[in-house]
């Protein structure tokens, strides 16, 4: 057995632990030198930007060349792939810091350094470098420790913004973007009466509810999960732990923030977003942020909000900076639903012989 190094940036961390991480991938550069793995070898993966050690992989089989995406939704450059069986994988906070004692005191290569010298930085710097056998057992016995203690490392501000801020391609240059993280309601209550707090959070379980009636798997924000299973405690069998989605790490942070998602299998067939706020803002943002991102997506999006916001809700989604996306006005791809509309659906017996079309006849859009 060896070990080799697997590096992961953010994005391709998140695609992995988005995928059924059964296969991990190398550009076709790397080809000669995957060939040299053998079965049972390690991969040991490092997460650049942040400079984490944050998995390790027993590889299955490989190498093999396969397009299919897997790290991005198109053109994805990693086609060299190899099965693999994850033996520990982190969450990036979970992730071991490179100059954690435990490791940094340990590796052949770094524990005759200063702290903040950069001298070790060549070792992990491509994909399938081979480190030696001791280093190789001191990064598999701390990881598969921090595996059972699952310590948190906090990120600090610099490292939060370097993972926040995502590359997106277009057909004609490469754009920085960045996705806002959806506000908890604590932080908001002093702007939004508690009531109407509540009453968003009724709304969602009620979504939640009907597309589980629907057979749909549900998708909810994990800062919402509590309140919306405090509503509907019935729906908790449909909920989605992880989203089965396979799109570029910038769209899926635009997805999991969106309030409630319909899902049958690897698709999603409706997107909501519960609007309680006066401004009805911040959920028309997510869906066109969404619409930007993937102009191709065929989604139904509905805005859900109460009936005295309805002049509100359409007249923000008909702006003209929503008018001029790429895949077309957001007003063609996203409607209303009031609160009213939803509970008067929700009362409807037999919901489980129903098509989720049913929420067209609710739906109000632009020609209305």
């Amino acid at each position: 057995m060896a070990y080799f190094v697997n590096l992961f940036s953010p994005e391709t961390h998140r695609a992995f632990t988005n995928s059924d991480r059964t296969a991990t991938g190398f550009s076709a550069s790397r080809l000669s030198t995957a060939q040299r793995i053998q079965t049972a070898d390690v991969f040991v993966c490092y997460l650049t930007v942040v400079s984490r050690w944050c998995g390790l992989l027993e590889v299955v089989d490989g190498p093999y060349r396969d397009d299919t995406p897997i790290f991005f939704p198109s053109d994805d450059p990693y086609v060299i792939r190899f099965h693999v069986r994850p033996l520990v994988w982190l969450a990036v906070e979970n992730s071991i810091p490179v100059h954690e004692p435990a490791i940094w005191e340990q590796l052949s290569f770094t524990r005759n350094l200063e702290h903040g010298s950069l001298a070790w930085v060549g070792r992990v710097r491509a994909s399938l470098a081979r480190l030696a056998d001791e280093d190789g057992q001191v990064l598999t016995d701390v990881l598969n420790m921090q595996a059972v203690e699952q310590r948190v490392f906090e990120l600090d501000d610099a490292s939060k913004r370097k993972i926040e801020t995502h590359r997106v391609n277009r057909a004609d240059k490469v754009v920085t973007v960045s996705v806002p993280e959806k506000q908890d309601e604590s932080e908001t209550s002093d702007l939004v009466p508690t009531h109407e707090v509540r009453e968003s959070h009724q709304i969602q379980a009620l979504l939640a509810g009907i597309g589980a009636q629907m057979g749909m798997a549900v998708w909810i924000p994990p800062n919402d999960r509590t309140s919306v299973l405090a509503e509907r405690p019935d729906v908790r069998v449909a909920l989605l732990e992880r989203l089965p989605l396979n799109y570029d790490t910038t769209t899926l942070r635009t997805i999991e923030q969106i309030d409630v998602l319909w899902i049958r299998g690897r698709y999603i067939v409706r997107a909501f977003e519960v609007e309680h706020t006066t401004s009805v803002y911040s959920g028309i943002l997510r869906m066109a942020d969404l619409l930007a991102l993937q102009p191709n997506v065929d989604i139904k999006l509905h805005i859900v909000a109460p009936l005295e916001r309805r002049d509100k809700v359409l007249q923000e989604i008909r702006r003209p900076v929503f008018s001029l996306l790429e895949k077309g006005p957001l007003a063609e791809s996203c409607t209303y639903i009031s609160y009213d509309s939803l509970r008067e659906l929700a009362s409807q017996k037999h919901l489980a012989h129903f098509s989720d079309s049913v929420l067209d006849e609710y739906a109000e859009g632009e020609d209305e």
